[in-house]
């Protein structure tokens, strides 16, 4: 009898050792699973959130905050005395603009009209591409335009890619007297977008002082294309005049206000025969 009673437990043991490590396989087979797909899912949760957005605006290298924002070689944000920017280069913020359009629609005269004649005499010009420059003092810090202007012929195109990379805007332009030009201003956009997807988008229409002499059906037709153009774009949109100089310095303190969050407000004219800003 006690020989049978020892085998039953020696069975008996043998029994709950099996199923402890049978228990402890399956627990860490379980633990391994878990983490598994735990990791699985935090990469797929990561995968979703996608990248961080880059900072809505850039930072000024300031040495000293004035009570104003001043620019030189043109009127300051906020229309006070122009300033002399210093001689060091510690402050010196170097920004890319590029300009896209058809051909003889003034884009060039746009950027002489900016930058200055004496400036532009000492541009860089290559085969479908003009390079100008123009430096002003913002807020202790100095800024350096840096602006592409690509050629609008088909011969140009290679030039889109050296042009818009490393762009912080822009510039599509049309002419406002010419609709073809602006049945163009998609396709522009959508080249200079394969090479560069954050830059500030503006689109431009220039010659307005030609444009006011239409009639005003034709102008308004004109307008609510152009706008149309500008939300699908997701762009600001301008009217302008090189000739008599409207809103060509209005851009480029827009473009200094988006990226450094200046305190510059911008406001919307929507009034046909007024030079058009939309947003």
């Amino acid at each position: 009898m006690a020989k049978i009673i020892g085998k039953s437990r020696r069975r008996t043991t043998q029994v709950c050792h099996r199923m402890v490590h049978h228990v402890n396989l399956n627990c860490n087979l379980f633990h391994r699973v878990s983490f598994l797909g735990r990791f699985i899912w935090d990469r797929i949760f990561l995968c979703c959130l996608g990248r961080p957005s880059p900072a809505p605006y850039l930072r000024l290298p300031l040495r000293s905050v004035p009570s104003t924002a001043t620019v030189h070689g043109g009127s300051s944000l906020h229309g006070h005395p122009i300033t002399t920017p210093c001689d060091s280069d510690s402050d010196l913020v170097n920004l890319k603009i590029s300009l896209l359009g058809d051909c003889h629609i003034g884009k060039t005269s746009f950027v002489i009209k900016y930058v200055g004649d004496e400036q532009e005499k000492r541009s860089l010009q290559m085969k479908g591409l003009n390079l100008m420059d123009k430096t002003l003092s913002v807020q202790g810090a100095r800024i350096s335009f840096s602006i592409w202007d690509v050629a609008g012929d088909t011969g140009s195109l290679h030039q889109i890619p050296m042009a818009c990379k490393d762009s912080v805007a822009i510039l599509i332009m049309f002419d406002l007297t010419n609709r073809c030009t602006l049945n163009s201003v998609v396709g522009w956009y959508s080249k200079a977008r394969k090479w560069n997807q954050t830059a500030i988008p503006i689109l431009i229409g220039t010659k307005f002082d030609d444009f006011v002499r239409l009639p005003p059906d034709v102008q308004w037709t004109i307008v609510t294309q152009a706008r149309a153009y500008a939300r699908t774009m997701k762009a600001t949109l301008f009217f302008s005049s090189a000739t008599h100089n409207i809103n060509v310095n209005k851009i480029f303190k827009f473009i200094m206000a988006k990226l450094f969050n200046l305190p510059w407000k911008l406001e919307r004219n929507l009034t046909l025969g007024e030079p058009t800003i939309d947003f």
